[in-house]
């Protein structure tokens, strides 16, 4: 057994959503530099061409590369123009769909607005049904018995507890995604297509910046590996979901955290 083949993802086309920055952009690094093809779309279209550009030359001694299809996700008319282009880029097909675009709102519940519902449930879930469902042709042209097509959603943990902060509508988006990953894998797995997420707890992005600035000694002090995620670890846990070694996990939910979500305050 070749550790080489077991992990590899060269050669595969890989789709990010909100892949220009934040942990998108780690997981888009790590498919680039193992030699995957890799587009990244979001809707601050300057930052993923940047991104594409610094991402393409890592990937120069691997072969992978990374292209900018930006989008607001938000629209459906967007959604539907994103996969008709990669469509006619990629005829072969779509070996991974990384749903990681995503929206969040921190309020209490006293001030938490109406309209902040619709936009953190519209991206953090029912788009990725939508791009799921309009991505389906592509990843099942490229899935097969032996290596069926990816569908990677990036959850958080604060979709399996309750959160140490207040956001209603992100926590209940997330536990939604947790959930609908499920039953993609059982409705999806005979048409050789796998759905996982990956629960993700603190990293370095703009979503934790306020967080780690106000309370980050405090935080690692509860963390119990003692430090916060690194692009490392997210980038290496999609690798295996998206490699032959992850090809049987249907279903699963890995938390990407550090334990932390295991932590208990009384």
């Amino acid at each position: 057994m070749d550790i080489a083949n077991l992990f590899s993802v060269k050669g595969k086309v890989v789709l990010v959503t909100g892949g220009a920055k934040g942990i998108g952009r780690m997981i888009a690094e790590g498919f680039v530099a193992n030699g995957a093809k890799v587009y990244l779309t979001g809707r601050d279209a300057p930052a993923c061409d940047s991104a594409a550009a610094e991402l393409t030359k890592l990937g120069s001694r691997s072969g992978g590369s990374a292209h900018a299809l930006p989008a607001n996700l938000q629209e459906l008319s967007q959604c539907e123009a994103l996969v008709k282009r990669l469509t006619e880029l990629e005829p072969k097909g779509l070996h991974v769909l990384v749903n990681n675009a995503g929206a969040a709102w921190g309020a209490d519940i006293d001030s938490h607005p109406d309209h902040a519902w619709n936009k953190v449930l519209t991206l953090n879930l029912h788009r990725v049904f939508t791009l799921t469902q309009l991505c389906l042709p592509l990843l099942e042209r490229a899935g097969s018995h032996e290596d069926p097509a990816r569908l990677i959603h990036i959850g958080s943990i604060d979709g399996l507890r309750v959160p140490t902060v207040s956001n209603v509508a992100y926590a209940a988006s997330k536990a939604g995604l947790h959930h609908m990953s499920r039953v993609l894998a059982k409705e999806l797995g005979p048409r050789h297509v796998t759905s996982n997420v990956l629960a993700c707890g603190p990293f370095a992005t703009k979503m934790m910046r306020a967080t780690l600035e106000a309370a980050g000694d405090a935080l690692m002090e509860e963390m119990p590996r003692g430090r916060i995620g690194t692009p490392q670890d997210v980038a290496g846990a999609s690798l295996f979901l998206a490699s032959r070694a992850g090809a049987f996990c249907n279903g699963a939910l890995i938390r990407v955290d550090g334990g932390a979500s295991h932590v208990s305050k009384l």
